[in-house]
C-alpha cells in the first residue's frame, strides 16, 4: 500500500507540494515560537542565578524584568536579614556592547559575591572606573584577550580579564564597575536587581515568602518560571504558540481535506475498482488516510527545517534577541511533529470516510 500511497501523490505533485508547503509554514512556526520560548527561559535561569544566586529581587509589574529599577541601597537593608546571607546590587546594559549588541553588560559591585565568584580564565579581575570583564563566551565572539578594547556604547573599556561562570546568560555577557554602568545608564544609585544568597539553613520557599511580604512593590523571582512569568515576551510566545498551534490544526487540517476531497472526487472509480477487486472498505480508508499523512509528514519535515533555519528571525521580529538566543529542543521538533501528523490525520478523517460511502457497483455500472 505504501508504493501506491507515493504513486498517488506522485501524480499530483504540484496539489501535494502546495498542501505540504502549507503546512510546513505552520509547522516551522511551532517550532520557531517553541526555540525562542525555550531560549527566554534559558535566559531567565541565568537571569536569576547570577553569582549562583538563590533569589533575585525585581520592581514589580515592570513590562519585563530587565527593565526594573531598584535602589541599590536596598542590598544593604537585606544584608541586615537574618535569612540572607549576602546581597549585592546590579545594573543591566541591554544593547550595550557596539560589536556584539546581544550581549548583557552587568553593573555589578566588586565586593560582591556576582563578581567574586566569577573564575577569571585569563588576566586579572580588577575592574576599576574604565576596566571589563568579559565572559568566555562574549570574549571567544570577540576575539578579544587582556588589554584590548571594547566600545560600551560610546565609551572605551580595557578589557583586564576573561571569566567563566557556567551560566549563559553571564559568559556571552561583560561586567564592568557598578558605579560606571550607572553613569553610563545616567541612573545614579541604581540597580535592575539585588542579587540574593541565602542564609545556610533557611528554606527556599518560606525566604520567598517572607521577603514578599516585607518588600512591597517588588517581586521575588527565584527560577526560570517565575521569571518568564514575570515578562511580557515569556507570556506573548506561550500565547502565540498555542494560537499558531491551534491555526495550524485548522487551516492545515481544512488544506489537507480540501486536497484529498478532491483526489477522492477524481478518483471515484478507480476506488471503486479496487472494491470491486476485493478491497475491503477499511483498507480503502487506509490507503486515502495515509496519503493525507504522507502529505503532512512530507510538510513536517520541511516545517522542522525552516523552523530550526528560522528561529533567529523570530527571535529578531520579537525583540528579545538582546537577552535570548534560541534553543531548539528535541521536545520542540517533536510537537511540530505531532502536528504535522495531527494535521494529516484530522484532514483526511472525512476524504477517507467519502472514498468508502459511494457503491463501487454503482459507480462501474455507469462507466
Amino acid at each position: 500500500m505504501l508504493g501506491l500511497v507515493v504513486t498517488n501523490l506522485w501524480r499530483h505533485a504540484g496539489r501535494t507540494a502546495a498542501t505540504a508547503i502549507g503546512i510546513a509554514l505552520g509547522v516551522a512556526t511551532i517550532v520557531a515560537l517553541l526555540s525562542v520560548g525555550s531560549g527566554l527561559k534559558r535566559s531567565a535561569e541565568g537571569l536569576v542565578h547570577l553569582g549562583q544566586a538563590d533569589l533575585g529581587i525585581f520592581q514589580a509589574k515592570v513590562a519585563d524584568p530587565t527593565a526594573s529599577i531598584l535602589p541599590a541601597s536596598l542590598a544593604a537593608r537585606l544584608e541586615r536579614r537574618p535569612d540572607v546571607a549576602a546581597a549585592t546590587p546590579m545594573l543591566l546594559l541591554i544593547e550595550a556592547v557596539r560589536q556584539d549588541p546581544a550581549a548583557v553588560v552587568f553593573g555589578v559591585d566588586p565586593a560582591g559575591f556576582v563578581h567574586n565568584r566569577a573564575v577569571v580564565t585569563d588576566g586579572t579581575p580588577r575592574l576599576g572606573a574604565d576596566g571589563v570583564m568579559l565572559g568566555d563566551r562574549l570574549a571567544a565572539e570577540l576575539r578579544a584577550r587582556p588589554g584590548a578594547e571594547v566600545k560600551i556604547q560610546r565609551r572605551r573599556f580595557v578589557v583586564s580579564g576573561v571569566y567563566h561562570t557556567g551560566v549563559y546568560f553571564e559568559d556571552a555577557g561583560a561586567m564592568i564597575d557598578l558605579g560606571a554602568a550607572q553613569r553610563l545608564a545616567h541612573r545614579r544609585g541604581d540597580a535592575t536587581t539585588v542579587a540574593v544568597q541565602l542564609a545556610p539553613e533557611v528554606h527556599h520557599a518560606a525566604a520567598k515568602r517572607a521577603l514578599r511580604r516585607d518588600l512591597p512593590g517588588t517581586q521575588i523571582i527565584g527560577t526560570g518560571d517565575d521569571a518568564v512569568r514575570a515578562g511580557a515576551n515569556g507570556r506573548l510566545i506561550g500565547k502565540a504558540t498555542s494560537l499558531v498551534g491551534a491555526l495550524a490544526l485548522i487551516v492545515g487540517g481544512l488544506g489537507v481535506a480540501n486536497t484529498m476531497a478532491m483526489a477522492v472526487l477524481e478518483r471515484q472509480r478507480e476506488l471503486a475498482l479496487l472494491s470491486a477487486v476485493g478491497w475491503r472498505r477499511t483498507r480503502i480508508a487506509a490507503l486515502v488516510l495515509g496519503e493525507g499523512i504522507a502529505t503532512s509528514l512530507l510538510g513536517a519535515a520541511l516545517g522542522l527545517l525552516l523552523g530550526v533555519i528560522g528561529a533567529g528571525k523570530l527571535n529578531d521580529a520579537l525583540g528579545v534577541s538582546a537577552v535570548v538566543s534560541p534553543h531548539v529542543t528535541v521536545r520542540s521538533l517533536w510537537q511540530g511533529l505531532v502536528i504535522g501528523v495531527a494535521i494529516g490525520i484530522l484532514g483526511g478523517l472525512y476524504p477517507a470516510w467519502r472514498g468508502t460511502s459511494v457503491s463501487g457497483a454503482k459507480l462501474l455500472g455507469r462507466a
